[in-house]
């Protein structure tokens, strides 16, 4: 066994494998030094610990598991479309076509993870209450679907939509070895992020500024609202492989970076158990 031709091999599909595992390489290069024995009995360890390093997720770590995870999250974004769209007076006429639009899908791609899952598929009646979610968060938002308060139904929806962009993001590592459903997930991704561009761009429509919020997100409280700003955590970061952004110069200008710039040249992932305490109070299980 060549375990440095296996990691050239890794290479092809993740360049991003180095980073993973380092300082990792280098200890599995002292441990051949030691003879060959020696070597071969610690060779199923290190890899172990190597693969846990690069790819090891607690909770979800197999494609069923991410897959599963990804239909509840979609579940969830397709029930509280669908309550939108059913409750007379919330969605004013003008945005109902493109709202019908969204949940038109969400629901598809909840029935193209149950039949990609079939019988491993987790029910919809296993989350919230037999399938019924608590859209106040245990209380900690408003009824708006009750008030039909539409800014904050906007406003929530925008959380939902980054959540699951940031959320897809984070699971690609774990499906990354399955090229189909790699690419499903992706597609997936990229419509979700188009959702709630189209959400901030009805929000920015009803602003009295006309101006806010962007098409994207800014900073770690993106929308101002505090029943959402957990979803955002970590958008201010402004380090990404290594590098410190604040150090960059713009090319054009010369002139440093602002902050606002650099958070939101970049996306952050959420792993799974980052996003698990943000859905779990709506009922996701």
């Amino acid at each position: 066994m060549n375990i440095f031709s296996i990691i050239e091999e890794i290479e092809k599909i993740d360049p991003e494998f180095q980073d993973r595992i380092s300082p990792r390489r280098a200890a599995i290069r002292n441990i051949t030094s030691f003879g060959s024995k020696v070597a071969m009995a610690a060779l199923p360890f290190a890899l172990g610990s190597l693969f846990e390093k690069a790819y090891g997720q607690t909770t979800v770590g197999d494609v069923n598991g991410t897959l599963n995870f990804a239909l509840k999250l979609e579940y969830l974004e397709a029930a509280f479309y669908n309550t939108a769209i059913n409750t007379s007076g919330l969605i004013p006429a003008a945005d109902l076509a493109a709202f019908q639009t969204i949940a038109a899908h969400e629901n598809a791609h909840v029935a193209f993870l149950k039949s990609v899952l079939s019988t491993n598929a987790v029910a919809q009646t296993t989350q919230g209450t037999n399938g019924t979610y608590d859209w106040t968060a245990g209380g900690t938002l408003p009824n708006y679907f009750a008030t039909k308060d539409y800014a904050t139904f906007l406003i929530v929806a925008n959380a939902f939509e980054d959540t699951g962009v940031r959320a897809y993001k984070g699971q690609a590592p774990f499906i990354i070895g399955n090229q189909v459903v790699l690419t499903a997930a992706l597609q997936i991704h990229s419509v979700e992020a188009r959702h709630a561009s189209h959400i901030r761009t009805i929000r920015r429509k009803l602003s009295s500024s006309g101006t806010t919020p962007k098409s994207w997100i800014t900073g770690a409280n993106d929308t101002g609202f505090a029943g959402v700003a957990a979803n955002y955590a970590g958008e201010d970061n402004t380090m990404q492989g290594g590098v410190d952004l604040t150090t960059l110069t713009n090319p054009t200008t010369g002139a440093k970076f602002t902050t606002t710039a650099l958070t939101e040249a970049f996306d952050e992932p959420l792993t799974y158990a980052q996003v698990l305490p943000l859905v779990t109070p709506f009922g996701v299980k």
